[in-house]
């Protein structure tokens, strides 16, 4: 079974693994935890410090 990846460059949605010349990524979101220890930080790091 193929997954949909993500062109970088581009933006497109595609089941190659490379486009435009590069290769592509998974186009699916991390499976969520509610253990998940750096969450916090990866907020940070989108948002800024106003949502921690």
């Amino acid at each position: 079974m193929r997954k949909i990846r993500k062109c970088r460059t581009c933006g497109r949605h595609t089941l190659l693994e490379r486009c435009c010349g590069e290769e592509t990524v998974s186009a699916h979101p991390p499976k969520y935890s509610p253990q998940d220890k750096y969450a916090k930080y990866r907020r940070i790091e989108r948002y800024g410090r106003g949502f921690e």
